[in-house]
């Protein structure tokens, strides 16, 4: 295999270039058709300095994100925000015959909308390429509709009517993907049970590492590390699952684990505090009081 390659590429035009394909109609926005795609090296790193939403099938591409991989055979959708790396490794050996489409836009274009800020609540821009949108035929056709009317704007001159058209039909799809998301997290049942079984084990674990002093409280970012998923996308999940993200399914944890000790042995606060990972003992007792209304001395007195 040729030794993959990082390819930055700062615009929309690059990267029309950079894939075979016509300019586009503007410098700011094109929805790209994947059966048109004609350059493609065998392996390659790439990071866009804008935002690409995409509909792929039948790719004989393995796409990494950070370090995971994933096969698409199916319709699934992918996001990807400016600065984002992604590497593609291609069977040259195979026939290209993927189909779907890619909607690119440069953060220029969003510039004085509502979008421009709010596109930072769409979590799912940072999710790993595991953590893809599984599409129903339904849903790949509501999203296919909304392309279409992005699509007759962007093939117009854009002037400043069809460009808040298209600002509105752009957040009109975010919102449904959200939907869509939301929808994933609840059918996947079997997968999601692993995940939350996994995730107990996982704190049980640093919770009863005898480093856990020296360490520290466990972070979001290495419990989803362990979990191998982003961030987000574990925190999500969990909300939609069980009404707690990540954060707050550590916090409970160590309330778990602080009424446990403070009930059990004659440890002090600060003692248990420094036990748990906290670096300053006022932390753990803000924090307790937050969970419990009460102190961990009022806590503890409880039981007298």
């Amino acid at each position: 295999m040729a030794q993959s390659n990082l390819f930055h590429i700062k615009s929309i035009t690059e990267f029309h270039r950079q894939a075979g394909l016509p300019l586009p109609e503007n410098p700011l926005i094109s929805i790209v058709d994947y059966s048109k795609i004609q350059h493609l090296p065998e392996s390659l790193s790439v990071v866009f300095d804008f935002y690409s939403i995409s509909i792929k099938r039948n790719l004989n591409y393995k796409l990494f994100y950070g370090q995971q991989k994933y096969d698409f055979d199916e319709g699934i959708m992918f996001f990807m925000a400016p600065g984002q790396v992604l590497k593609i490794e291609i069977d040259q050996n195979a026939r290209l015959q993927h189909s779907g489409w890619m909607l690119l836009i440069h953060p220029d274009f969003l510039w004085n909308t509502s979008l421009a800020k709010n596109i930072k609540k769409y979590n799912y821009f940072d999710y790993s390429v595991n953590e893809s949108l599984f599409l129903s035929q339904k849903e790949e056709g509501v999203l296919n509709n909304i392309l279409e009317s992005i699509k007759q704007e962007y093939h117009s001159n854009i002037d400043k009517f069809s460009h808040d058209i298209i600002i509105a039909q752009l957040e009109v799809l975010l919102n449904y993907a959200e939907r869509f998301y939301q929808r994933q997290f609840l059918t996947r049942r079997k997968t999601n049970h692993q995940i939350l079984e996994n995730l107990e084990n996982i704190l049980n674990d640093y919770f009863n590492d005898e480093k856990l002093t020296s360490n520290g409280l466990p972070t979001v970012h290495k419990v989803a590390e362990k979990l191998n998923m982003s961030s987000n996308y574990l925190s999500e999940l969990l909300k939609v699952l069980t009404g707690l993200n990540t954060q707050q399914h550590i916090h409970q944890k160590v309330i778990e684990k602080a009424k446990l000790k403070l009930s059990t042995t004659d440890l002090s606060a600060t003692e248990i505090a420094y036990e748990l990972g906290f670096e300053h003992p006022q932390s753990f007792s803000k924090l307790f009081k937050t969970k419990t209304n009460l102190t961990p001395l009022e806590f503890r007195n409880s039981f007298n």
